[in-house]
């Protein structure tokens, strides 16, 4: 039997991050009478069954895949190696809408009206799919029907440019000049009926019939559609790949189609604050300025994009608490988080079969940071191909679609991924162990190997491999996170090493035999 995939090491327990998210705190915070969304535990698979589609991965995507199916009449089975909503969705803003930066003018002159007419109209019905779940479930999940706005400081023009071409596909646009953000802007385009939510809450109504085994682990896929865990196995028919990042390298080579992007937020307790009375959700144009949205009685107020493993360096906490006291002076930031998401070339994720070899097997990834809608849109798309429905909105999608208006990206990614490969063997001036400063990380030269360490507050350095255990990239630290981020295709781990984010499937400290000392 041909294994298509293997895992390749063990793990440890998760590293930790720096603060817990607005959803989970406020998901968690009431008493077990208040709560209706408690947290749920699922036990592990340990038998071996078979499973008309398995889906791996038990974020929204996964979720709402699996749901969508079930409603079709298809049996499926959800495998997470953690907890379901563990991953990217429990820090997301939460914002479901089909205004995605500046894009439409770009789909439009790069695919065409018909290739931008899918992308529009998938992500519009994502939206009323939301409304219609939330209905039909009767989710209590905080769902408001809300303008979305795009706005500008400085390029009006541009901001025109963009509302006449949503327009041209139907889309809900309108260029204006007035918003309720708390200082002059020189131009939005706001697209009217989109919605914000409690992205756990909804997942944990919508996952709350689903067969989902969590903590259980994928060790192997066999091309006949057997997938081994460490406990059991399904036999399945096909598979959904929604854990993020794809973790089988080949075929499919998404490590050369993706990279990743992190984003810092904050949510602001508003104590009158005339501007956090918003009309709706904002973002700025310009990758370097804010995102805002309310939440009952908080601002999640945001900045900081930056490609995961590369910093300036960038202190986005400090940019963050900085405009808070200058835009908001009575309220108090009380959480902050971050997250990241896998980025295409041509800002439109991948979804369909996995490649062409792999008829069997599905993907799910690059939301480009719109994964609220972008999970919905996979969800819709992988259940009608499954059921063997057609879909008029796909093509746009499919994963191996040409990518003339992503060449540059994709090029400055490959520029990237040699660099990076390269600086692991290149003769390069190194830290001495007793030059790190406590709280501090650096790059020591040990026994012929990069060695990463970090002094840590407790009088310990922690020592770690620099180079990544899934493709071999060199690890660079992160000093917003304290962890060890990899540019090429955004793994992250702690500073002790145990991995945080895929596509890594292991630890960074297994080839490194150092132990934590004085």
């Amino acid at each position: 039997m041909d294994i298509l995939w293997k895992e390749n090491g063990q793990f440890s327990e998760k590293g930790t991050e720096r603060g817990e998210s607005l959803w989970i705190q406020d998901k968690y915070r009431f008493s077990d009478e208040k709560d209706e969304f408690r947290k749920q535990s699922r036990a592990p698979l340990t038998s071996n069954i078979e499973a008309e589609v398995a889906v791996i991965g038990a974020g929204l995507a996964g979720i709402l895949t699996a749901y969508l199916l079930k409603e079709n009449g298809i049996q499926a089975v959800v495998l997470e190696c953690r907890e379901t909503g563990s991953g990217m969705t429990k820090n997301t803003t939460a914002k479901i809408t089909s205004q995605h930066g500046l894009i439409y003018k770009k789909l439009i002159m790069y695919k065409g009206e018909t290739r931008a007419w899918e992308y529009a109209t998938a992500n519009e019905k994502a939206i009323e799919k939301y409304e219609d779940i939330i209905n039909k479930l009767e989710i209590d999940c905080d769902f408001e029907i809300l303008p979305n706005y795009i706005y500008t400081l400085d390029n009006e023009l541009k901001l025109k440019q963009e509302a006449e071409a949503a327009r041209k596909l139907g889309l809900p646009a309108v260029f204006t000049k007035e918003t309720t953000l708390p200082f002059k802007v020189k131009a939005a385009v706001r697209f009217d009926h989109q919605a914000q939510f409690h992205p756990l809450k909804f997942m944990d109504a919508v996952a709350k019939d689903l067969t989902i085994y969590e903590n259980t682990r994928v060790t192997q896929i066999h091309k006949s559609g057997l997938i081994v865990t460490d406990q059991g196995s399904v036999k399945a028919k096909k598979i959904v790949i929604a854990t993020h990042y794809p973790f089988i390298n080949v075929p499919g080579y998404y490590f050369l189609k993706l990279h990743q992007e992190r984003y810092y937020l904050s949510a602001l307790e508003c104590n009158g604050d005339p501007g956090t009375h918003l009309d709706g959700m904002y973002l700025d144009a310009d990758p370097d300025g804010y995102t805002f949205r309310k939440y009952k009685d908080f601002l999640i107020f945001g900045t900081g994009n930056h490609r995961a493993g590369k910093y300036q360096p960038l202190d986005a906490y400090a940019k963050i608490e900085s405009a808070a006291r200058k835009w908001y002076p009575n309220s108090k930031i009380i959480y902050t988080w971050s997250n990241q998401d896998c980025m295409t070339p041509d800002s439109i994720p991948y979804i369909g079969t996995y490649s062409a070899r792999t008829p069997n097997i599905y993907v799910a990834t690059g939301y480009n940071k719109w994964g609220m809608t972008g999970s919905m849109v996979s969800a819709m798309i992988i259940s009608d191909a499954i059921s063997g429905r057609d879909n008029s909105y796909s093509k746009v999608f499919n994963p191996r679609r040409m990518m003339l208006s992503g060449s540059r990206v994709f090029l400055k990614d490959t520029a990237i991924i040699t660099i990076s490969l390269l600086s692991e063997y290149l003769k390069i001036p190194h830290d001495k162990l007793g030059d790190i400063k406590k709280g501090q990380a650096g790059v020591i030269r040990h026994d012929g190997m990069r060695v990463g360490v970090y002094y840590g507050t407790d009088d310990k350095y922690y020592f770690v491999t620099t180079k990544c255990p899934h493709l071999g990239c060199k690890l660079e630290w992160n000093q917003n996170e304290m962890t060890w981020d990899c540019p090429c295709h955004g793994s992250r781990f702690d500073y002790k090493g145990n991995l945080i984010n895929n596509p890594a499937m292991r630890d960074a400290f297994d080839s490194c035999n150092k132990k934590n000392s004085k």
